[in-house]
């Protein structure tokens, strides 16, 4: 069974009297405990179907299905509901609260969920090699701290489905390499990740690649 189906999913956006296509009748599935890289050069269209895939954006043609649910052309209420039981994500930004603490953030992310776990905050923080920044807000924070915040924030419910933008970009090797464990953890656990990435040490590691060129997925 698919946890979660994409189908034909179409995204255009208009600049003036131009329109760029970001993607292109785009269709995938991904099936529990699947461990899956999304690659391609920048402005392939990678981000924009992770929103899409996410319920953040609408699709202008095409829908997604998590775990049987219809995702796309839900209200608002229905799509977060769906996102706080089904997804952890991770975007390129706006991934934090600025009035919470990384500590905080990491937290109210398992309230969400129901599964609040103190204990489960700090190993999270040693993952991403922020255990000095527990403290700290946000305009403290540098960029690459921001995103592994962002990333413990993503992980924090142990989501059935993670999906992800460039979550090794801006981590040093030792932190990748904890990183790419904790991912292959998640899939001996039967839990499905989805990566946008440029990594080649993070794709080789991947049950299989999923490659966009000019919104489409190649091959198809």
């Amino acid at each position: 069974m698919s946890l979660l189906v994409a189908h034909e999913l179409y995204r255009f956006f208009h600049t003036g009297e131009d329109e760029t296509f970001a993607l292109r009748g785009v269709s995938l599935c991904l099936s529990p405990g699947e461990f899956v890289a999304l690659m391609g050069p920048s402005g392939s269209g990678k981000s924009t179907l992770l929103s899409c895939l996410t319920g953040l954006d609408e699709p202008d043609g095409g829908h997604v299905e998590v775990c049987g649910m219809r995702l796309t052309r839900q209200s608002e209420a229905v799509r977060a509901r769906i996102r706080a039981t089904s997804f952890g994500i991770l975007l390129q930004s706006g991934n934090l609260f600025a009035h919470l603490n990384v500590s905080q953030n990491i937290h109210l992310q398992m309230q969400l969920a129901d599964k609040a776990d103190r204990a489960r905050v700090g190993q999270l923080l040693e993952m991403v090699g922020l255990q000095h920044r527990a403290h700290s807000y946000v305009l403290q924070l540098s960029g690459g701290e921001m995103a592994r915040a962002g990333l413990a924030v993503a992980l924090a419910a142990d989501p059935p489905i993670l999906v992800a933008d460039e979550p090794t970009a801006e981590v040093d090797a030792d932190t990748e390499s904890r990183l790419i464990s904790h991912f292959e953890t998640r899939r001996r656990n039967g839990l499905t990740t989805l990566l946008a990435t440029h990594s080649s040490a993070l794709a080789r590691k991947a049950d299989r690649i999923i490659r966009l060129h000019d919104g489409r997925v190649e091959g198809d």
